[in-house]
């Protein structure tokens, strides 16, 4: 009897040093509520039949599933950009990695005025946000279509005061992100975040005049801990996240709101 527990003892150490994944082992994947876990539930099904199971923890705040995936609570989470994760990991500490991605939810200029960025007047009045992540957000893509130019440096968190070259003089207006919608009659374009895009009954990819990249640096993505990015049920999981599955589900349910980023 002592013999056989020793095997069985040694057996499990030797498992575990291996790093070795057990096939009926569950992935535990943190996802905010909404359209991350409505994906999460398309790709699970899509991961079962590639021998992976998945269980899926919702969370309703934008902190805790890096948290919960440091700390070994979960295996992975997706809800997040890049630029979200490195500015929590340079906070925090947290030893975490990407390892694919999944959908944008693309930023986008609109207007009641103009058909593209291209066609806004000299000193044109454009809405973007007031809170820094956003601002930067606004004023890279004003700076990708041509309009601005910011100072060297001035990073994912810039503001007006970065602007370094603005030929066409336009007038930089900061509101509230929720409220810039309601502001498109009063401005000659505004920066708009999805959520309250759509919630205007705007689609992106639709009435948007100038869009960000699906592949973009603000692309949402799949993380793991750092420890865990090569173990073998990595790529299973970014399989079942980029599937055709997937790929057919958001577009089809998020009609323009949600691009795949794969």
């Amino acid at each position: 009897m002592k013999r056989q527990l020793a095997r069985t003892l040694m057996s499990i150490s030797l498992f575990a040093a291996s790093g070795a994944w057990a096939a009926d082992e569950a992935i535990r994947i943190a996802v905010t509520a909404g359209p991350h876990a409505q994906i999460a539930e398309v790709a699970k099904k899509v991961a079962e039949r590639d021998g992976l199971r998945l269980q899926i923890v919702e969370f309703n705040d934008y902190i805790r599933p890096n948290a919960a995936l440091d700390a070994g609570d979960v295996h992975a989470n997706s809800y997040q950009h890049l630029p979200f994760l490195e500015t929590q990991i340079e906070a925090r500490g947290y030893r975490i990695s990407p390892v694919g991605y999944t959908v944008t939810f693309p930023m986008g200029f609109y207007s009641r005025k103009f058909k593209s960025l291209s066609d806004l007047t000299n000193g044109a009045r454009v809405g973007i946000q007031n809170d820094p992540s956003n601002s930067g957000r606004a004023l890279a893509l004003l700076q990708k279509y041509g309009l601005i130019k910011l100072k060297p440096g001035a990073g994912l968190t810039a503001t007006p005061i970065d602007i370094a070259d603005n030929p066409r003089n336009l007038r930089i207006i900061q509101v509230e992100a929720a409220q810039l919608p309601r502001s498109l009659d009063d401005l000659d374009a505004a920066a708009i975040n999805t959520n309250y895009a759509v919630s205007a009954g705007l689609v992106p990819t639709r009435d948007s005049i100038a869009i960000e990249d699906a592949r973009g640096k603000y692309a949402n993505l799949l993380a793991v801990r750092t420890a865990d990015k090569d173990k073998p049920w990595v790529p299973k999981l970014v399989r079942a996240f980029q599937s055709e599955e997937v790929r057919r589900f958001v577009d089809t349910q998020f009609n323009g709101s949600a691009v795949p980023a794969f």
